[in-house]
């Protein structure tokens, strides 16, 4: 026998739709009026409390300023409760599809399950309060007590589905990211870091052996190897050991070189420190050759014509600079990049063209990026990069810069020929929601404004762009 093939989302729907209907007909018509009733009187309270509660949860507070809920979120989970309330035959089709877009957005922020739950059962106690006060404890109030109950289990079964399903992609693609190794030559890419190590490492014997101040040298956690190894190289070779050791011993390097500094002139102390630095920093080499010895040479699964890193791990890479962020009280920055007329690059020239422009680009966008940054093929002729530790003057100059590259770098064709091109770039820095879909939008929406004011320019989103038209979410089944 064949088996069944698995049940979709819609049938999990009509399923969710089905016995949404049943229970609001089995109330009947005065339980409706009792809870159409509560709505009216009681949705913006209920709300106001469901957020007071919450937010004296030290995981809901992390994820969530008073401000987001005051302008944005508050709001919304007054309608929702209206919704709810209000729900008719003819209006549960949309509800149930409206619990799956709410149960996608908390698997993408990262909202613990049994905070929703908890919230969920502190509404409906109030609400429980409410319709004994407003209604009594006859007959009428009894149903809506029921269909209040069945409403607010068929939501939250509808969110859990959704959040279910988003959590288990995200971790198939986390799990893909970490066997992932980032870079087409494992070889390569282990030497650049040694490289950049010891680069950091003469830097500071110089810097001391010469007698000069060390304050102006960057620490080891914000130099180029440090970035790599919080943004990039934590997240390839996963949480382990080794990882963990190299982060420690970045922070003991630090605090020695803290320390260097404050002891001034003394040559005594600064040859001990000077020593117990190169001690770290030889064990730091160590781990690194031990984890990319591990990981060997892998097949990089990114997009075949340019070599960049797929768009399907950006949501994993915004996760994490987003927990990275929150967590140093520090920002990151997303340029979103879309090549000026490309169609008709296409017609005037032909596809052949067309590619040759779009590995131009994307080798331009490697070369003069950072190594601690991301670069993606987001789709077509749009290009993704992921600008990590930065604030909005450095987002800005490395978007004007390369906006300015590609302007002066034409793509050269057969025949000697060449094709000049020219990209609009938006840019959006991190505004602290937690949502990664959220900087994604006001990069598109400032990229669509770059189109619009002439092309071949850089837009800062600054909340009063209108969403671009068309927008796609990262976040696909």
């Amino acid at each position: 026998m064949i088996p069944a093939p698995p049940p979709t989302a819609l049938d999990d729907n009509h399923g969710l739709a089905a016995d949404w209907r049943r229970s609001l007909a089995d109330a009947g018509p005065e339980a409706a009026q009792v809870l159409a009733a509560l709505a009216a009187s009681d949705a913006a309270a209920m709300a106001a409390h469901f957020y007071h509660v919450m937010m004296d949860d030290p995981r809901a507070s992390r994820l969530l300023s008073h401000e987001q809920v005051r302008t944005r979120l508050q709001p919304a989970m007054q309608r929702w409760v209206r919704d709810l309330l209000c729900a008719a035959p003819d209006t549960v089709e949309g509800l149930v599809a409206a619990q799956r877009v709410v149960g996608d957005v908390h698997a993408r922020v990262g909202i613990p399950v049994d905070l929703v739950t908890r919230g969920t059962r502190i509404l409906k106690q109030r609400l429980f309060q409410s319709i004994a006060e407003q209604a009594g404890h006859g007959q009428a109030a009894h149903a809506a007590i029921a269909s209040l109950t069945a409403s607010f289990d068929i939501a939250l079964e509808g969110m859990t589905l959704a959040y279910s399903s988003a959590r288990d992609r995200s971790s198939r693609t986390d799990a893909a990211y970490r066997l992932f190794s980032l870079v087409q030559n494992v070889g390569a890419e282990r030497e650049r870091q040694r490289a950049l190590l010891l680069d950091w490492e003469n830097t500071l014997l110089y810097t001391l052996a010469s007698q000069c101040d060390p304050l102006g040298l960057p620490s080891l956690s914000r130099s180029e190897f440090g970035l790599w190894v919080t943004h990039k190289g934590i997240p390839s070779f996963g949480e382990s050991d080794e990882t963990r050791q190299i982060s420690a011993l970045i922070a003991d390097v630090d605090r020695a070189l803290r320390q260097t500094q404050a002891d001034g002139d003394d040559p005594r102390a600064r040859a001990a420190r000077l020593q117990e630095i190169r001690t770290r920093v030889g064990q730091i080499r160590s781990l690194l050759g031990m984890m990319f010895e591990r990981i060997g040479e892998m097949d990089a699964s990114c997009d075949a014509l340019t070599n960049l890193l797929n768009r399907r791990f950006l949501p994993t890479v915004l996760r994490r600079e987003i927990d990275l962020a929150v967590k140093s009280r520090g920002s990151f920055a997303v340029l979103l990049l879309d090549l000026d007329h490309f169609k008709s690059i296409n017609d005037a020239h032909g596809h052949e063209a067309g590619d040759r422009a779009l590995q131009h680009v994307a080798a331009l966008l490697s070369q003069f990026t950072r190594g601690s940054d991301y670069v993606f093929r987001y789709g077509g002729e749009e290009f993704v990069v992921v600008l990590v530790s930065v604030d909005e003057s450095q987002a800005l100059a490395i978007a004007d810069g390369l906006c300015r590259r590609v302007a002066e770098s034409p793509v050269a064709l057969p025949g000697g020929h060449t094709l000049a091109v020219t990209a609009s770039i938006g840019v959006a820095l991190y505004d602290g929601h937690p949502d990664y879909e959220r900087v994604m939008a006001r990069a598109d929406a400032a990229m669509y404004q770059a189109k619009k004011r002439g092309r071949d320019r850089v837009v800062l989103a600054d909340g009063t762009q209108p969403e671009a038209p068309g927008r796609v979410s990262l976040q696909r089944p």
